[in-house]
């Protein structure tokens, strides 16, 4: 089976905010999560810290929703990771991190579910937004020794799970951007983690993302080989996909394109010229809508990206599985809809920066809050998605 028919199997969802915490999804301020754990921490200290954090992995998702994103027809998971959850300081590791990684590897196959691991945040982060975990600075690109340290831990991760059923593969690193520095870095950079990750695993797939957020991807082609994809993340128009610009409908002319079916086509077609001139197969690892109720046209965007997904033969996973419903940004195929005294929409202090206030006299009532039996089905967005799925649980993991 070549790359493009692999990559073009995957259909499915991220998991979004479990392994890599985002504001946004959980009803709050989008501020990187080390931000927020220093500020939990002044406040009720390590061991406080340490008792929510393992809380929230083991509650925000569990085996259950692993059973009910099979059952629902997907058949993929892309899992965002922070690298602080897996190393303990530089070059050494944690093996409580790697513990929820290896626990969603047998749920996977378990469930017949493939996954891909998607490092969200590398050391020093490499962009300069929240879900990188940046302090407003991407220092990846800058330090050798930050690049030494990604490699060796893709090393490590290659090393414990290059032999599970479950693996599709690895998404080096998530939304690149390079700001003035030459591409000629990024591209070295993994020409690296190629050679160290394929010393280990010469068999599952690896993702490479462009720089400006996965979306300028020409200068990767001369990376391309065996059982190598390249990733994109489609997101356009912004000012209506996250409600930017309040109102806006699809179809109609957006940013001064029309946008409707054919024009997301159009601006898809590149990446498909792009495949078939490389002979590589595209990715897209996140897609997504915030949705309005489906009152502005949610729906027909939506299935204008599926549609032009599958006629390029692109695999796919859903940005993302649960979420506070908020006003911005790509919100979850489940959703907490009601107002909460941990969401508290009113503000000031509003979603996550809640729980520092709350948590020693309503930790139990907050692990509650997060589990997903509270969160609403989108049934508009799953009946959509199911039609794409169409319950293909062929996969793409390297045991085929």
């Amino acid at each position: 089976m070549d790359t493009i028919e692999k990559v073009s199997k995957i259909r499915g969802l991220n998991l979004g905010s479990w392994l890599l915490m985002e504001g946004y999804i959980l009803g709050g301020r989008n501020i990187a999560e080390s931000l927020f754990k220093d500020e939990f921490k002044k406040t009720l200290g390590v061991k406080q810290l340490k008792d929510f954090e393992r809380l929230f992995r083991n509650h925000f998702i569990n085996e259950d929703d692993f059973k009910t994103i099979s059952c629902i027809g997907a058949n993929t998971l892309r899992i965002p990771f922070n690298h602080r959850l897996l190393e303990k300081k530089p070059f050494s590791y944690s093996q409580e991190g790697f513990a929820y990684l290896d626990r969603a590897f047998d749920w996977a196959e378990k469930y017949n579910l493939g996954i891909i691991l998607d490092l969200h945040a590398a050391a020093g982060a490499q962009n300069c937004d929240w879900h990188s975990d940046s302090s407003g600075k991407a220092m990846l690109f800058k330090s050798k020794i930050l690049q030494k340290r990604t490699i060796c831990l893709w090393q490590v991760i290659a090393d414990r799970y290059k032999d599970k059923k479950g693996l599709i593969g690895y998404d080096f690193l998530n939304e690149p951007v390079l700001g003035s520095i030459s591409t000629k870095v990024l591209k070295g950079f993994y020409s690296r983690l190629l050679k160290a990750v394929r010393s280990i695993d010469k068999e599952s797939l690896i993702f490479l993302e462009g720089d400006v957020w996965a979306q300028k991807i020409d200068f990767l082609a001369d990376l391309i080989q065996r059982n190598v994809a390249v990733s994109i993340h489609a997101y356009q128009p912004l000012s209506y996909v996250f409600n930017f610009t309040p109102f806006l409908r699809f179809p109609a002319k957006i940013e001064n394109y029309c946008w409707n079916s054919e024009g997301v086509k159009r601006y898809l077609r590149p990446y498909y010229e792009f495949s078939k001139k490389n002979k590589v197969g595209i990715y897209v690892g996140e897609f997504g809508i915030n949705w309005r109720g489906g009152f502005w046209g949610e729906d027909m965007w939506l299935q204008a990206m599926l549609k032009a997904f599958i006629d390029y033969r692109f695999g796919f996973t859903y940005w993302t599985y649960k979420a506070i419903a908020q006003y911005n940004f790509p919100d979850g195929l489940y959703q907490f809809i009601e107002d909460s005294r941990y969401i508290n929409r009113a503000g000031p202090v509003i979603g996550w920066q809640t729980y520092p206030k709350y948590w020693k006299k309503d930790k139990e009532k907050i692990v509650d809050f997060w589990k997903t039996v509270n969160y609403t089905p989108n049934s508009k967005l799953l009946a959509i998605l199911r039609r794409y799925w169409k319950n293909d649980h062929t996969g793409a993991s390297n045991q085929e």
